[in-house]
């Protein structure tokens, strides 16, 4: 527990037997009540690794961060705090306590691990992965008027703030559907610099392939443009035009 909350932290997972157990095992257990690594339809042994490190595996057919991500926060109801992070060993399960005492120290209900704003995570970052975020996050400051750094998946977020999110995207869209909808619901959110390691087996689904890069782009970026024409067509049809 931290500060008498239930945290839960969630990992999904695709095809990361070589990196999973040291993932699960470099976490807390003194301050995380349940590690969830969710299996997004491995075909290697991905949950047989997370498993014997000690996690809660569940299963996920459907291929996708959003899909696996849903899927565990459904399993950990009980929990008052949850935490994100990537089961490739590039995210450090070590700052988790400074990102859990950020949150209560600024009172604010999501908390992003910046890469950009550690030295040693804009160096593992690719060139693709940094001209992203920065034409990402120019547009959601632009859009919505919320200045973010980065779109990392390594972060932190309340339960109540969780379910005023309503979040749905099933896919590459997960985190910036986050960040929007924190922005255009009033939540109050932080940033904090994280680590980032290069990762420690296999290779990515998404930075390791063009194709990977390129649907992700998409998905991100039509998501942003998305949610700023929805917001308003909403604003043309409200009867007091706001």
């Amino acid at each position: 527990m931290f500060a008498g909350q239930r945290v839960a932290v969630i990992i999904p997972a695709l095809n990361e037997e070589g990196a999973i157990g040291g993932v699960v095992r470099a976490i807390d257990r003194d301050l995380v009540d349940e590690v969830i690594v969710v299996d997004n339809n491995s075909s290697d042994a991905t949950a047989a690794r997370a498993r014997e490190a000690g996690a809660l595996v569940l299963p996920e057919s459907r291929r996708g961060y959003g899909s696996a991500c849903l899927t565990g926060i459904r399993a950990a109801g009980g929990a008052q705090l949850f935490v994100f992070l990537d089961g490739d060993g590039s995210d450090d399960a070590g700052e988790i306590r400074a990102m859990l005492e950020l949150m209560a120290e600024r009172r604010v209900e999501l908390v992003i691990g910046s890469r950009l704003l550690s030295a040693e995570g804009r160096r593992h970052l690719t060139l693709l992965q940094s001209f992203g975020n920065a034409l990402t996050c120019t547009l959601v400051r632009w859009f919505f008027g919320a200045r973010f750094t980065d779109l990392g998946p390594f972060r932190a977020i309340t339960s109540d703030a969780l379910t005023r999110l309503e979040m749905a995207d099933p896919d590459y869209g997960w985190t910036i559907e986050m960040q929007v909808k924190a922005a255009q619901r009033g939540l109050r959110v932080a940033e904090m610099p994280v680590r980032c390691r290069p990762r420690q087996a296999g290779r990515s689904k998404v930075s390791g392939t063009l194709r990977g890069s390129w649907n992700a782009g998409r998905r991100i970026l039509g998501y942003v443009f998305a949610a700023k024409l929805s917001e308003l067509r909403q604003r043309r049809t409200s009867p007091s035009g706001v």
